[in-house]
């Protein structure tokens, strides 16, 4: 019942003195209740009571009536204090509950705030923490798994090492054995060859002292000694390996590495190739002035080894090979009668406008496989070539077309070089070209410029294989009938690209590109209905026939092979309102996902014989 008369205060009794409360000795005891005692101790406390409110309090007791007030009874005497609060300088002052002291509620909230920031950054180092941990534990457990995979892959290259050291061990026991095989039948073909030379020249031996023996015979008969003599001289000591037959000579692969002396005047050719002559020396013509051809191909013949004036008495030759060889150069004082020059797979590292001096009469140049560029072609190295018709400078370094083209050209073959556009100038003077070949190359189909060849007349021939076109190109010639498009990345065949051509396109190769169901538009072959012959699609991604093939009446080959296609409608190919021949020789149709159960009878009614159709094998879904 005391707490009944202080509801929210505190009751506190201090005993200052020495004496012992409970078998026990305190400075100071806190009291709550209130018991009849006649302990010592409690008499002492009897002494200069105080009364508060009709309750007795002993002397020294300290005890709070209200928050922020403290009393204390001394010597029977209540004194109470009240607790002074510090001025708070806020619009908003605010009392916690359990305080006496008003506080800035700004206070609060920023106390509060920081409690609340500090338990969101000990959250957020917690998570730190585990994210570290796992983060660390994921680390752990990838550089474990990747070192098994590391021992997985070096056990695997061991494995595969260990294979490939047994299949080469096998292939080179494979080999050995072959080669021992070889050698020993070429042992026994080079005896079976020897006995028949010895047979061969034992017998050509007797025929020949026959034929001496008549010989010497009749011209000692009519004295006539001297023209023997002749006879045995120009006829005899051909090389090793030389054999003639009527007019030609033929040394090929004969081990010389020299040019061999000959004096037969009436030869017309000869054929040294495959051998290892390095040089021509001056006079190497000399006994075989009529040459019409020769062919020096595959030796080992440099610029500085041909003599100035090797070729100078040769008033009739026609036709030079001199292919595979060590030419840097280009043979200087060549015959004037030369029509045809073959200088392919040398090193030749320029052609300057002296180059083909007096070669007039020149028709067929050939100049592949060498070190030639834009940069060491002179733009009028060809000048002289009044008469040229063919043209080949593939396998070389051009990144342009060469400049200074032959009026006269008929057919340019630039296959493999790094040519990436066409200007609309090259090929300004080359009214009469008939074929291009620009096969892999890194053309684009927005680096051929619009006037480059669609004006020409005469070019009916052009190859763009293996470049970087994504469209067929728009602007090709007038007069095309042969496109070849095979290899490239060609997704769109825009349409009327093919309108302005005439008489109109008989052959286009569309193989291995990226034609799908979207690339090929309802116009895309218009001006080819009439005169396309053969159409190669294969190897694409379209998923249907491609509308206007129906309308080509006078088609002959078509390939659709290895594609996407699903089905064959009624007038996909052929066009059952024609009342013309049949005209389709050949149709490929396997490799796409076509069921051959569900194609209409009158899908291929257009086809000469059902055994020309191809359809098998299909691809399953």
């Amino acid at each position: 019942y005391i707490s009944d008369l202080f509801s929210d205060s505190i009751l506190s009794v201090v005993l200052n003195d020495s004496c012992s409360f409970g078998g026990n000795k305190n400075s100071s005891v806190k009291l709550y209740f209130f018991l009849p005692s006649t302990d010592r101790c409690l008499r002492q406390l009897h002494q200069g009571q105080c009364v508060y409110r009709g309750l007795t309090m002993f002397n020294q007791a300290v005890w709070s009536p209200k928050p922020c007030v403290t009393c204390l009874c001394t010597g029977g005497r209540v004194v109470c204090d009240e607790i002074t609060c510090p001025v708070v300088h806020c619009h908003f002052p605010f009392t916690p509950a359990g305080e006496c002291c008003p506080v800035c509620m700004e206070k609060q909230r920023k106390e509060q705030a920081e409690k609340q920031r500090k338990i969101v950054e000990e959250r957020r180092r917690e998570e730190e923490e585990a994210l570290k941990l796992q983060v660390e534990k994921e680390e752990e457990e990838w550089r474990r798994l990747m070192e098994e995979e590391m021992r997985r892959q070096v056990e695997k290259r061991r494995q595969e090492e260990e294979d490939r050291k047994r299949k080469e061990a096998a292939e080179r026991e494979a080999r050995e054995k072959e080669r021992k095989l070889e050698e020993e039948r070429w042992r026994q073909e080079e005896m079976l060859r020897e006995e028949l030379l010895a047979l061969v020249e034992e017998e050509e031996e007797e025929e020949e002292e026959e034929q001496q023996e008549e010989v010497e015979e009749a011209l000692w008969l009519r004295g006539d000694v001297f023209e023997m003599e002749v006879v045995v001289v120009n006829r005899g000591g051909l090389p090793p390996g030389c054999y003639i037959s009527d007019v030609t000579l033929t040394c090929e692969n004969a081990k010389l590495i020299y040019f061999p002396p000959l004096a037969i005047p009436e030869l017309r050719s000869l054929s040294l190739e495959g051998n290892n002559i390095s040089s021509i020396p001056a006079e190497a013509f000399n006994g075989i002035p009529n040459l019409e051809w020769i062919d020096l191909k595959k030796n080992k013949i440099t610029s500085a080894g041909i003599d100035a004036k090797a070729f100078k008495g040769l008033k009739m030759l026609r036709r030079l090979y001199l292919d595979g060889n060590l030419l840097e150069d280009v043979p200087a004082n060549l015959p004037p009668t030369l029509q045809e020059l073959k200088i392919s797979e040398n090193r030749l590292r320029g052609i300057n406008k002296h180059s083909f001096q007096d070669l007039s009469s020149l028709v067929i140049l050939e100049l592949e496989g060498n070190l030639l560029s834009e940069g060491n072609v002179d733009p009028l190295a060809f000048a002289p070539l009044k008469q040229l018709s063919y043209l080949r400078l593939g396998r070389n370094h051009f990144r342009i077309i060469p400049q200074g083209l032959p009026i006269s050209l008929l057919e340019l073959y630039l296959e493999n070089n790094l040519i990436e556009e066409i200007s609309e100038t090259v090929f300004n003077q080359t009214h009469s070209l008939n074929v291009v070949s620009l096969r892999h190359n890194r053309l684009e189909e927005n680096r051929i410029a619009p006037l480059a060849w669609i004006n020409h007349r005469n070019l009916e021939s052009i190859d763009l294989s293996h470049n970087h076109l994504y469209l067929v190109p728009s602007y090709l010639p007038r007069s095309l009938v042969h496109l070849v498009l095979v290899g490239n990345n060609i997704e769109r065949i825009p349409g009327y690209v093919f309108a302005h051509m005439d008489p109109g396109l008989e052959y286009l190769y569309l193989s291995y590109n990226k034609l799908d169901g979207e690339a090929i538009e309802p116009e895309s072959f218009f001006g080819s209905y009439e005169s396309m012959v053969e159409l190669c699609l294969d190897h694409n991604q379209l998923v249907s026939v491609p509308s206007g093939i129906n309308e080509m009446t006078n088609l002959h080959f078509l390939r659709l092979n290895n594609n996407m296609i699903r089905s064959i409608p009624d007038e996909g190919i052929c066009d059952p309102n024609h009342s013309g021949d049949t005209t389709l020789v050949a149709l490929r149709l396997e490799n796409n996902y076509i069921d051959p159960q569900k194609i209409s009878p009158i899908a291929f009614s257009c086809v000469r014989s059902s055994s020309s159709v191809v359809l098998k094998p299909q691809k399953t879904k």
